[in-house]
């Protein structure tokens, strides 16, 4: 589908529910379904919580994360277009660079609910909207293709989500302090690492192995022994090789681009591939029992895992089915060797396995660190990635700890968009109704917690410092001490398999088999050993372990890891300014426009969206510290501005009345202001830009002017040089700047509309053409570098628009085709475009301008000079009109002679006319002026843009109507710097519009699994429901003020009918009022009337 059928500037479209859920008109869960539901049909995937982002997978790729969108986003305000992640990634990026301080983005939801492709997408628009040169190109190249490097080994296949992320990683763009990113930091949490060595049904391994037996060469294929997937154990247990959407050949290409992108070299490439490609060999290792002790079944299988480790195979056999202990008895110790059985000895292998892969991870991490570190850090946006609540049939160790991450996250958001926002209310005296909620620090607590009650986690941990084999002892073992110490805790129930917990997102059953092993993740130092042996240093360097080292205090285990990852990682974001993206799930199809209503629902209740709406409209949508505030607003005022000298308080009080803020939209705290309502700080913000805009022109236009004035010294002279001794010269045009648009087309789209898109446009002036009987007509003159256009006006005759004046293409020439330019040798401004079909007879008073810049791109088109021709008669080819005398196709002449004064005379007869014009300067005049000067702004300057640069040349020379109006007229034409100034006064919210509502939803298939289904939402679900919604009396019980009446500016009333002469004036009838916009000296005022502007005749009018 095109993309404009999606784009959000289309016109004339439904716009599916509304961009900010804070303005819903009932606050339920049902209404919030609703919502987010009647958006996501209509291809509306991302919808607002005041600066929350909530994100639906849609299932598909859509249009609007093109570059237009990354232009419309970038420096934009949030409301100005509808609801989108660049909207947050920018407002990251420029909140860094304004207030100064690190910006984090939490992206949270369940296991395929779209938080990895979110977070690319962040990672991307970052990428493109900040500068810099080839070492800054370089690390954004390292930071974006970090990303299919990290997903081919850290990313499979499961049953809820085709690309899940089966680690977790917090990755720091870091930026210099010009907002460049110049480095950065990954952080990685828990690799799923028994994934390497089983999967659940319809699953896969991780992307790299079936990236690299589809994409290897055939010499790769032969080195590494590899074959198809279902030859190795490894890959063969859940029956699934393939994903939809997914073209693992080519996932592969990238990945080894990806590599070389993050500086790994060829030997380094090659060891990756081998290590990866021996974890599946070591996988085919299978035991068979004699004599209760194991051996290789087939020793044939040891030999390419051997080979590509880089160790004897005799060594790999005798450490799969060996253990060498140290043996303790009255002081003495004995070393002696332990023959394992086919559990122990399979357990070692995959022990082996998934420590090789684990640690590769870490090493390909470690790589694209080193690539993108920087020594000093200065500012950094962090952007959360990790693996989302997810239930399975058998849910393991893994869901155990994955489960946790999410509800220490849950529980940020809670602590800093629910109790944080409302305890800071209380403490700084806001007046504030507290809203209930459900926080589910009680559930971190029962996990994590190392005192009384004591959580999972540590009963884990004492039981697995207990353990002294493998076995389901210790996991049974674990079970009884669970239910003696835990089971009173309302959160939690026991199972004969293990126990329950009622997470924030639904209560999960734990199996606890394998609960102890996985825990501990012993890898034994004889396997350590084997693999220091290895003649590949770059395997050597993976297990750098020092065994000679004596052992103290209890090991380390997986639970105890995670658990001061989740809490640094947690004090990380808290230092950062935080922004939320909440994905939802919308279906379990992995389809797209599937939605499953109980589905959708359960998300929206757990997330608690309902009471973020709740506190985001009770509360106040900005709060900041006095002194931040007018630091960020100084600017506002000439007496805060550069710095306030009162009390801060006071400061921001001055600056709230000099925009006349209603006092009911903001409250002083203690130590900080809070503004209630977005709006209010979109129109500070306004405000603000605008006035650095207004500055930073003024800037640009003293350096532009700078530079101009050395350009357009070049200019005139080369311009005069085509003129040099052929014709006079006009005093006030030989020392006069060059200007080249001098209508303002950037500003006049139904002008640059018949100019080709990536035409630029080099000279733009209002000229006047001249007929066969030499009447005369106004048209905008335009060149290019390929063409010259003559663009009028004509009144439409029929249709919807009948009698409205529109702009119509009058002639378009292409430069090959002018065949010469004819000028007298006198003074006046007329010359001739003369063609292969007809001449063109045109008067402009910047015609030497004109023809330097035709002379030029003539020259350049076709590598031929153009033929200036200089005569006092003039002879010019008309083209056929129709009958009569004038009719017919011919020729007319022009006959110059000399005159009395600067300005020409004109007196047709018949097909000739005789123009009269007095001395100008000599024909080998030249420029005076040197501009020797510095180039700097001054106020009482007009600036040399548009109009008013033309106005003193045009009050003289009377190019305009009847005389009376002079250079008034010009100024107020298209372009009118006092419009523009009106118009910015009050900006004013942009529609928007949203693509055709299409309600062809497919009915939610049937799940075969139960597990798939909607979880019971157990004792979190019945604590959230307790909160019950209470509605807010209207305004507080307030009584409704008195509506503010609109202000109005000046208006007069018709005294005499009018009917408009041009296109920019107004018609208008007797006793009409018209708004008066401008009042000139000359006697033309510029108004409004009926929606339209324009200028009208003062005297026909009486002011009201």
């Amino acid at each position: 589908m095109s993309k404009e059928k999606y784009h959000w500037q289309t016109q004339n479209v439904k716009v599916g529910g509304v961009d900010d859920m804070v303005l819903l008109s009932k606050i339920t869960e049902d209404a919030i379904t609703d919502n987010l539901k009647t958006r996501y049909m209509d291809d509306y995937i991302f919808t607002y919580i005041g600066s929350v982002l909530i994100s639906v997978n849609p299932f598909k790729q859509l249009p609007y994360f093109s570059e237009r969108e990354v232009e419309l986003y970038q420096g934009a305000a949030q409301y100005e277009n509808p609801p989108h992640i660049y909207a947050l990634a920018d407002n990251m990026y420029r909140n860094m660079m304004i207030d100064c301080e690190n910006q984090c983005v939490i992206i949270s939801g369940e296991s395929g609910a779209g938080k990895t492709v979110a977070a690319k997408y962040i990672m991307s628009y970052i990428s493109k909207v900040s500068g810099g040169g080839s070492k800054v190109q370089h690390v954004k190249e390292i930071i974006l293709q970090s990303n299919p490097l990290l997903e081919a080994f850290g990313n499979a296949k499961t049953v809820r989500n085709n690309n899940s992320s089966r680690f977790g990683k917090y990755f720091e763009i870091q930026f210099s302090r010009g907002g460049e990113p110049d480095g950065g930091k990954i952080s990685n949490f828990l690799l799923e690492k028994s994934r390497v060595v089983s999967q659940n049904q319809e699953e896969r391994n991780f992307h790299i192995y079936y990236q690299l037996l589809q994409g290897a060469s055939g010499e790769q294929r032969e080195n590494l022994g590899i074959t198809t997937a279902d030859y190795y154990l490894y890959l063969n247990q859940s029956g699934t090789y393939t994903v939809e959407d997914l073209d693992d050949k080519k996932e592969f290409s990238d990945t080894m681009e990806a590599m070389s992108v993050v500086g790994l070299t060829g030997d380094e490439q090659d060891t990756v591939l081998q290590i990866v490609a021996a974890v599946l060999h070591l996988g085919n290792i299978a035991f068979r029992e004699e004599n209760n002790y194991a051996v290789v079944e087939c020793e044939d299988f040891l030999a390419f895992p051997a080979y590509l480790l880089g160790i004897s195979q005799d060594g790999l056999c005798s450490k799969l089915t060996s253990r060498v202990m140290d043996s303790k008895w009255g002081g003495k110790t004995e070393v002696i060797s332990v023959t394992l059985n086919t559990e122990q000895a399979c357990f070692t292998r995959d022990a082996l396995s998934k420590a090789l892969y684990s640690r590769l991870f870490d090493f390909l991490v470690d790589a694209v660190n080193k690539a993108i570190q920087k020594d000093q850090e200065e500012f950094n946006i962090g952007v959360l990635d990790i693996y989302g609540f997810e239930i399975f049939k058998k849910n393991g160790f893994e869901q155990f700890c994955i489960n946790f991450v999410n509800e220490k996250l849950q529980q940020i958001f809670i602590e800093l968009t629910l109790k944080a926002e409302q305890e800071e209310y209380v403490s700084e005296g806001i007046k504030w109704k507290t809203i209930d909620y459900f926080n589910n620090k009680v559930v971190c607590d029962l996990i994590e917690s190392k005192l009384n009650p004591i959580g999972v986690m540590s009963v884990l941990d004492d039981v697995c410092a207990t353990m002294h084999a493998k076995g389901d002892g210790a996991d049974q073992t674990l079970i009884q001490k669970l239910q003696s110490q835990i089971s009173s805790h309302e959160h939690f129930n026991s199972w004969n398999k293990g126990f329950i917990i009622h997470h924030y997102a639904g209560k999960v059953s734990y199996d606890v088999a394998g609960f102890c092993e996985r825990n501990r993740d012993v890898l034994f130092n004889d396997i350590i050993e084997l693999m220091q042996s290895s003649e590949f240093a770059f395997i050597r360097d993976l297990f750098p372990e020092n065994l000679d080292a004596e052992k103290r205090g209890r090991p380390s285990t997986v639970s105890s890891k995670i658990k001061k990852q989740a809490n640094t990682l947690v004090q990380t974001l808290m230092l950062c300014t935080p922004h939320y993206i909440r994905c939802i799930k919308p279906n379990e199809t992995k389809r797209a426009r599937d939605w499953e209503d109980s589905r959708a629902k359960h998300q929206v209740e757990y997330l608690g969206l309902r009471e973020n709406i709740r506190v985001r409209r009770a509360g106040y949508a900005f709060r900041r510290v006095f002194s931040k505030f007018l630091q960020r607003y100084a600017i506002l005022t000439r007496e805060t501005w550069p710095r306030w000298q009162g009390e801060e308080r006071q400061g921001v009080v001055h600056i709230l009345h000099s925009v006349n803020m209603d006092s009911d939209q903001y409250q002083m705290g203690r130590s900080k202001i809070f503004i209630k309502a977005p709006e209010s700080l979109f129109l500070l913000e306004e405000m603000r830009d605008r006035k650095y805009n207004g500055y930073a022109r003024v800037i640009q236009q003293a350096w532009r002017k700078h530079i101009a004035v050395r350009k357009y010294v070049k200019m005139r002279e080369e311009a005069s040089d085509i003129l040099l001794n052929k014709k006079e010269r006009r005093r006030n045009s030989l020392n006069r700047n060059f200007v080249g648009d001098y209508i303002g087309t950037d500003s006049h789209p139904e002008i640059r509309q018949f100019v080709g898109r990536r035409e630029r446009i080099d000279f733009a002036d209002v000229v006047v053409k001249y007929d066969r009987r030499f009447r005369t007509v106004k048209r905008d003159l335009i060149l290019t570098s390929k063409f010259v256009y003559l663009i009028g006006r004509e009144k439409v005759k029929q249709g919807p628009e009948k009698g409205q004046i529109r702009e119509v293409l009058k002639r378009k020439m292409d430069l090959d085709q002018i065949q010469s330019v004819s000028l007298s040798p006198l003074q006046d401004d007329m010359f001739i475009i003369h063609e292969m079909q007809y001449d063109s007879v045109l008067q402009s008073m910047f015609k030497t301008e004109f023809l330097s810049l035709l002379y030029k791109r003539y020259e350049e088109k076709t590598q031929r000079k153009l033929s200036l021709k200089f005569n006092s008669m003039l002879e010019f080819k008309v083209k056929k009109g129709g009958w009569g005398p004038f009719g017919s196709a011919g020729s007319r002449q022009i006959q110059f002679q000399a005159g009395q004064g600067d300005e020409a005379v004109l007196k047709p007869s018949g097909k000739v006319l005789l123009v009269s014009v007095g001395p100008g300067l000599p024909k080998n005049s030249r420029p005076t002026r040197r501009d020797k000067r510095k180039s700097r702004y001054m106020g009482s300057q007009a600036p040399s843009t548009g109009y008013q640069s033309r106005d003193s040349p045009r009050a003289a020379g009377g190019g305009g109507r009847g005389g009376g109006r002079g250079g008034a007229g010009r100024a107020h034409q298209r372009g009118s710097l006092l419009r523009q100034q009106s118009s910015m006064e009050q900006p004013t919210l942009p529609r928007l519009a949203a693509a055709h509502s299409r309600q062809n939803q497919r009915n939610a298939h049937d799940q075969d699994n139960s597990f798939m289904d909607v979880p019971d939402q157990g004792v979190a679900g019945l604590h959230r429901r307790l909160s019950k919604e209470v509605k807010p009396l209207p305004g507080a019980g307030r009584p409704k003020p008195a509506p503010r009446p609109k202000p109005r500016g000046p208006q007069c009333r018709a005294l005499y009918a009018y009917d408009a002469q041009d296109t920019d004036e107004l018609s208008f009838n007797v006793d009409d009022v018209i708004d008066i916009l401008t009042e000139d000296p000359s006697g033309w005022w510029y108004g409004r009337l009926r929606g339209r502007e324009g200028m009208f005749p003062g005297n026909y009018v009486e002011k009201m």
